[in-house]
């Protein structure tokens, strides 16, 4: 099999529109795209893909799902297969066997750690706005930067006391264990008496959360006045088992769906930057914190969009970032534009003294693409012919690595006008340099060909096979009532619809969709009919308590794909609401939704176990006493459904 690992770095990487351009032309429709279904003959595009949910759906046939699914469906593929493409398309390796102790091990101690990750979120965050110290200090703190207290809880912002005995010692309390403090990185152990001491004492907090909303790791800031003569400003979480800071990008669980509506992505550098745009009004912006982009965030920023503008401060340190990592982002496909801000400057403060339309404003008159601002870096006041003819194979390099054919030779033509060189020149140093570059890739290519060669004759001779899986299809087995029920799972179940529910216990407890309509059957015993519904309703439960959990996002990449599947084709909408039905729609009470699908849901039931009771009734003629006791039982079940219909607003005639 393929381990848990391998599977969620495949489905991480997979394009939906990527997957399904392969086979299908799509053309941009608002934030998603739209073309003709592959799976039956149409003349009206009705197959839509969505990059923000990372699925695909016809709305006439009904057919879909993630990139997994939509390959099973489409190359009648099985699972492991859709998987074995994916990781081929994506280059990753695949070694297929089973788990052994030590690795079913680790799945556990992953979940373990995200779990201390959460509550160490909770802690900071709870520490930030009812601790004296968390008030005084780090809240004066944000307010002093003009952080709004809705972005502070937006982005689930805290604060850690100085005492850094007081986060260890809270989580043993709790029964957090000593190894995943320590495996997180949240704690370190002292030397000269091996006490835990907590990484991030004394500072701000700014939560890392991945793409699921889950906690992956922590940025910590020394406060103004603790920052003078310290070289280590910030404080960051070291990678571990859930965290490779080459792998996450700070603020894109918060700027997903903006950048797949704006179709575009704007590029800072820190913290603040990100946070000052959001509150500006700007949300489809992230920040990879100093460093040069990787392959993995340019790729999981192209899910999204191909557009990205670079937006950094004017100086040499701007300058030096804006360059960095720009090849990659131009070999990937990547739409590259660059602004410095005015000098004195940076994203976060020309956001404080901007609003969103004037901002944007402001990018689109001064933003310039990668090779003009290139060209004007590289040879301005450059009058020397040898350091000239080096800047102009720099730019010719970065042309090289552009994938499309066509966008190449639109630039050469442009860098050939404004520098003043023969076009041919540049071509032929171009094609030169790709030459050069394949090259190198495939005999890079042969020697690891060469080393797993080794291996792989011994592997083969033991490695299991895979067994097909068949996905289930309950949606055309399901009643309307329930299909409806189980859609307001998936969408919306980890929202809170009752506040301060009073418990047996005397307890307050807040009630999401998932957890009422689970209590709400399961006092009376009810259930779904179809068994998957059910396993998605128990999960919808158990993880409703998780901060920041999205049910939508948790079931269309999960990793039983059937489930993934169900749930793919229950969140897209077939059409796109103006804004001023989607705001009649908000106006819709969710609760109100929810308690009347419920009341469908029981008077469906009932009216079953009455069609049942007539059936049990006729087959009775001969038992006289049996028949009246059915007949009762008619009777009340019959008083039950007018009820029920009377509160739904329809009359029964009996």
């Amino acid at each position: 099999m393929i381990d848990r690992s391998t599977v969620d770095k495949i489905l991480d990487a997979a394009n939906i529109v990527d997957v399904v351009s392969e086979f299908v032309t799509l053309r941009k429709s608002g934030a998603n795209y739209k073309g003709l279904c592959p799976f039956h003959n149409e003349r009206t595009p009705s197959f839509y893909v969505s990059p923000a949910r990372n699925i695909c759906k016809c709305f006439s046939c009904g057919k879909g799902g993630s990139p997994a699914g939509f390959l099973m469906e489409h190359e009648q593929m099985t699972y492991p297969e859709a998987l074995r493409w994916l990781a081929k398309k994506y280059n990753i390796e695949i070694q297929e066997r089973e788990l052994t102790n030590e690795e079913r091990e680790a799945e556990n101690r992953r979940e373990s750690m995200f779990i201390v990750n959460e509550w160490v979120a909770n802690y900071f965050e709870d520490t930030l706005h009812h601790h004296p110290d968390g008030t005084a200090i780090g809240m004066q703190y944000f307010r002093s930067r003009g952080i709004r207290d809705d972005i502070v809880r937006k982005f689930r912002l805290g604060f850690d006391l100085s005492d850094g005995f007081a986060l260890p010692q809270a989580a043993m309390s709790k029964g957090y264990k000593e190894e995943f403090l320590l495996g997180t990185g949240i704690c370190y152990k002292r030397e000269k008496d091996g006490k835990l001491v907590d990484r991030f004492a004394g500072r701000v907090i700014f939560p890392w959360l991945a793409m699921s909303g889950k906690v992956v790791a922590f940025g910590g800031r020394k406060l103004d006045q603790a920052t003078k003569g310290v070289q280590q400003k910030y404080v960051n979480s070291p990678d571990s088992e859930i965290y490779h800071k080459e792998q996450n990008l700070y603020g894109i669980y918060q700027a997903k769906k903006a950048i797949a509506k704006e179709n575009c992505v704007y590029m800072v550098e820190g913290y603040t930057d990100v946070i000052s745009m959001h509150q500006c009004g700007i949300e489809n912006v992230v920040a990879n914190s100093g460093t040069a982009l990787s392959i993995h965030q340019i790729r999981m920023l192209h899910r999204f969009t191909p557009n990205i503008v670079l937006l950094y401060d004017g100086d040499e340190a701007g300058i030096h970032a804006a360059m960095r990592g720009t090849d990659m982002l131009l070999a990937e496909g990547m739409n590259i534009k660059v602004l410095l801000l005015p000098d004195g400057d940076d994203p976060d403060s020309f956001a404080r003294k901007h609003t969103a339309v004037d901002f944007r404003k402001f990018i689109e008159e001064h933003q310039a693409d990668f090779i003009q601002f290139k060209s004007d870096l590289l040879l301005k006041n450059v009058t020397d012919p040898i350091k000239r003819s080096e800047a102009i194979n720099s730019i010719v390099k970065s042309v090289s690595v552009i994938p499309d054919q066509i966008v190449r030779a639109t630039y050469l033509t442009d860098c050939a006008h404004r520098l003043g060189i023969n076009e041919n020149t540049l071509i032929s140093t171009m094609n030169k340099m790709v030459r050069q570059e394949k090259e190198s890739q495939q005999k890079a290519a042969e020697r690891e060909r060469a080393v797993n060669s080794v291996g792989q004759n011994a592997d083969n001779a033991t490695a299991p096979t895979s067994q097909p899986l068949t996905p289930a299809t309950p949606l055309q087995q399901a009643s309307k009532v329930e299909f409806m029920l189980m859609r307001m799972v998936i969408r919306h179940g980890g929202e809170v619809i009752y506040k301060n529910v009073e418990t047996d216990e005397g307890k307050t407890i807040d009630l999401t969709v998932a957890q009422f309509i689970s209590y709400d059957l399961g006092a009376d015993n009810l259930s779904f009919s179809i068994p998957i519904y059910n396993k998605v309703l128990d999960e919808a439960v158990q993880h409703s308590g998780e901060s920041g959990f999205s049910a939508a996002d948790y079931f269309t990449r999960h990793p039983d794909i059937s489930i993934s599947n169900l749930a793919s084709e229950m969140v897209l909408d077939p059409v796109q609401l103006s804004k001023s039905l989607q705001l009649k729609e908000e106006e819709d009470s969710l609760r109100t939704q929810v308690e009347h699908l419920i009341l469908d849901f029981r008077k469906d039931y009932v009216e079953h176990h009455l069609k049942d009771l007539q059936r049990q009734i006729s087959l009775a003629a001969s038992d006289p006493s049996r028949m009246m006791e059915l007949v009762r039982e008619y009777k009340d079940m019959q008083e039950l459904r007018n009820k029920m219909a009377k509160k739904l607003g329809s009359n029964i005639v009996v």
